[in-house]
């Protein structure tokens, strides 16, 4: 298992990126400034001209990586998803108790990120705060069918259809299994998001946590059903 850990990787769709980020120095340094650059100033005032100067490189090199920044906004997403995706399996493959299962999938899928220092140029922290405020600009957007067809959301739509079978499975009678999933995992970003903005439009605080709060749910919904 420790040299399975050692030697993971998180796969993203190749049609998003030009060259695979991965691939070079170049290319970690790209992703790992860019995490940090756009926690700092957003991803509206975010340009790879910055960036470039950021990192000592031509806004050119980074084009070589991504055409635009909305496809780097959907590498840093995609990446998130699919090493939550990974931790969820991690933390749920050996639990035989399905209720134990959902809980602990919804605790970690809606909990504070800590960081993983098996991937060196990656903040999963910062990352995690860039998700929950600019995740949305990475689908709202009029190319989202095709980007859609093009497998671009894959990694996230797989997270959701995980938790979706963990929920079926404590409750196979309950018919919005999918409909809750997507609500956890969105949901939970949401409250994250008002925790930090919007204080008066959630029970979130520094005593009740989202994570309190989709528990909470799940067990309402998948046991009265």
């Amino acid at each position: 298992m420790e040299t399975l850990l050692k030697n993971l990787k998180v796969e993203i769709n190749d049609q998003i990126f030009l060259k695979n980020p991965e691939s070079s120095d170049l290319g970690r340094r790209i992703v790992k400034n860019s995490i940090l650059m756009i926690h700092e100033i957003g991803f509206e005032q975010f340009t790879f001209r910055k960036l470039g100067n950021e990192i000592g490189s031509n806004e050119s090199s980074i084009y070589r990586y991504f055409e635009s920044k909305h496809k780097l906004l959907l590498y840093l997403t995609s990446w998130y998803w699919g090493w939550m995706e990974y931790q969820l399996i991690l933390q749920t493959i050996s639990i035989t108790d399905p209720v134990k299962k959902l809980d602990t999938a919804v605790h970690l899928l809606t909990q504070e990120v800590a960081q993983d220092m098996k991937f060196e140029h990656i903040d999963e922290v910062t990352l995690s705060k860039i998700v929950v405020e600019e995740y949305s600009k990475s689908y709202l957007t009029k190319e989202v069918d095709q980007e859609n067809r093009d497998g671009y959301f894959s990694i996230y739509k797989r997270l959701v259809l995980r938790l979706r079978e963990m929920i079926t499975a404590v409750n196979p009678n309950y018919k919005f299994a999918a409909s809750l999933s997507s609500t956890i995992i969105d949901g939970s970003l949401h409250q994250h998001f008002l925790k930090r903005h919007f204080k008066v439009l959630t029970d979130c605080n520094q005593d009740v946590s989202p994570t309190d709060y989709f528990l909470n749910l799940t067990h309402l919904v998948t046991k009265h059903s």
